[in-house]
């Protein structure tokens, strides 16, 4: 554990990580697709749970309709990790450049499960708690909306909608979470349907 002080969230979060990743887990989401990639590029991603009484919530971004890559979705804040960088220090940094996240502010629990993509990217999602009352200042280059969602609702399977796409002659299954107008679908569900079943957060 490294960051901001220890409270009852993340005193519950670590105890729920440390059970929750003791064993390899027999029903992780991944994207076929990967199947076919020899090399991948290195990213991280922060998960930022908020430290609220009346119930957590995880911070999310819409990215600018103007990017290249995937525009106008819902994303965690993260991207590539530089060289001589750990996944920790690449989730922290992009969180600060994103959403002006201070690193000191998070308390970080630990590393969740590689994720691949088929755009050819490895994925390391970093959990983190941040205060509530955290000053967000998004970067309007790399965030056109940020929102929370409640993490009781964000990690309920009965919340995880499996969906399916034709892509390049294939079917392919993926995973999406509703919340209002929000819509997270794809990698960022991926990650955090993986995070639901390694927590088991519902009990």
């Amino acid at each position: 554990l490294s960051g901001a002080e220890m409270t009852p969230l993340s005193q519950r979060l670590d105890c729920l990580f440390r059970e929750g990743h003791s064993a390899p887990h027999p029903d992780l989401h991944k994207d076929p697709r990967t199947d076919e990639i020899d090399a991948f590029k290195a990213a991280a991603v922060l998960i930022a749970m908020t430290e609220r009484k009346e119930g957590p919530g995880f911070l999310l971004l819409h990215r600018p309709s103007n990017m290249r890559a995937h525009p106008g979705q819902v994303a965690l804040p993260g991207g590539r990790i530089d060289p001589g960088e750990s996944a920790v220090e690449a989730a922290l940094r992009e969180a600060w450049e994103e959403l002006g996240i201070p690193p000191d502010a998070v308390r970080v629990i630990g590393q969740t499960d590689t994720y691949r993509t088929g755009t050819g990217y490895e994925i390391e999602p970093v959990l983190g708690v941040i205060p509530p009352d955290i000053a967000i200042r998004p970067n309007p280059a790399e965030v056109a909306q940020w929102f929370e969602a409640p993490v009781d609702f964000v990690l309920d399977p009965a919340n995880h909608v499996r969906k399916q796409i034709e892509f390049h002659n294939a079917i392919r299954e993926y995973f999406e979470i509703m919340w209002g107008e929000h819509r997270i679908w794809g990698v960022t569900a991926g990650i955090l349907v993986n995070l639901g079943r390694r927590l088991s957060w519902h009990g």
